[in-house]
């Protein structure tokens, strides 16, 4: 295998500089060019990016020196443009949601797992160190019996970012709170705790009465393990605070403001945790006033870890079969309220739940 990886990245909208930085950030890794239904749009960035610019995903497949495929595309276009990818024989790192249903979702990683190729996700949250410390904590057994775990996004977004493209104000386009902004947090609740049990949700649309979507949800729920916990999200309350991870066991506590270790305490106290207590940068935004208001350290672990997968053989940091059970999570949600009641998982796949 060659040292250099190439990437390229398909869909040049909002989240497309994150990935691009990432990518050029990398060690032997190289963007050779995006993709984009808006011809305009694609050229600007590839001027911006010193990347080549394709007029079709078909063209672009047939690069050679383009091994890994970003796709950063409206969510409700994932699942064909990974099959494409995948019969091409291009690696891929595809932006949360994986798809729109668990039936999408699991015939895309059988597809990637059958042609031998790697299929990551960026909920990249989860390689924060603060993240890690508390994920290290939780599998050492620090916390003893996980109790409760909750996840609290009070974010702020203006009725333009809602028509700054035609799929950020449909649901039916994966546009909802749920689904486009809170999947991050209940990937790490999911990630951290385990699989969940049930779900009890209401969804609202509270500030942008422009838009046929959720802006607001609140959410009980219970993990398989017995903890319970609540997730809040909005994009509605201005000016946006800082996302809210609280793990709670029979013996400590963890709580993770943004990226930072905000509360560290345990009934045994080790060398080790006076370090962690400092683990993250408070200063750094994780998207609570704006769109584009965080970094790309986190996509740039995920890009480098893909590239090491390559050269090394070994599997992505986040394959998206780890990111099912946070989508099905997030579908029962949506189950849970469109017909006002508690929802069991596993659940099935129902289209009918991106009707408001």
């Amino acid at each position: 295998m060659k040292d250099n990886i190439g990437f390229a990245i398909l869909g040049t909208g909002l989240v497309a500089p994150f990935h691009a930085n990432a990518i050029k950030a990398s060690t032997n890794g190289q963007l050779i060019g995006v993709c984009d239904v808006d011809k305009e749009r694609a050229g600007k960035f590839a001027s911006e990016h010193d990347a080549a610019v394709y007029t079709s995903l078909d063209e672009m497949l047939k690069d050679d020196r383009i091994n890994v495929v970003n796709i950063a595309t409206p969510n409700h276009l994932h699942y064909d443009a990974v099959m494409a990818c995948c019969r091409a024989g291009k690696h891929i790192i595809v932006e949360k949601p994986p798809a729109m249903t668990l039936k999408e979702t699991d015939e895309m990683i059988e597809a990637c797992k059958a042609a031998n190729l790697r299929f990551g996700c960026t909920v990249q949250s989860r390689v924060r160190k603060s993240i890690q410390a508390v994920k290290k904590a939780i599998d050492s057994g620090r916390f003893g019996k996980i109790l409760n775990a909750d996840a609290y996004m009070k974010w702020y977004r203006s009725s333009e970012y809602y028509h700054s493209d035609g799929w950020r104000s449909s649901r039916k386009s994966g546009a909802g709170v749920t689904v486009q902004h809170a999947f991050h947090y209940i990937d790490l609740l999911v990630y951290l705790v385990g699989p969940l049990a049930n779900v009890q949700a209401q969804m609202k649309n509270l500030a942008h009465p422009s838009v046929k979507l959720e802006d607001t949800l609140l959410s009980f729920i219970e993990f398989k393990n017995g903890a319970q916990g609540v997730v809040q999200a909005s994009t509605a309350f201005w000016p946006g605070t800082d996302i809210r991870i609280e793990i709670n066991g029979e013996n400590g506590t963890a709580i993770v403001l943004g990226e930072k270790i905000d509360k560290w305490s345990f009934k045994d106290e080790l060398p080790e945790d006076e370090e962690i207590r400092n683990l993250g940068n408070a200063a750094q935004a994780t998207g609570a006033s704006g769109p584009a208001a965080f970094g790309f350290a986190d996509h740039q672990v995920v890009v480098q870890d893909m590239i090491d997968a390559i050269l090394n053989d070994h599997e992505v940091i986040i394959p998206v079969s780890s990111v099912r059970p946070t989508l099905e999570a997030v579908l029962a949600m949506y189950h849970s309220a469109a017909k006002n009641c508690k929802i069991e998982l596993p659940v099935v796949d129902d289209e009918s739940i991106w009707e408001l």
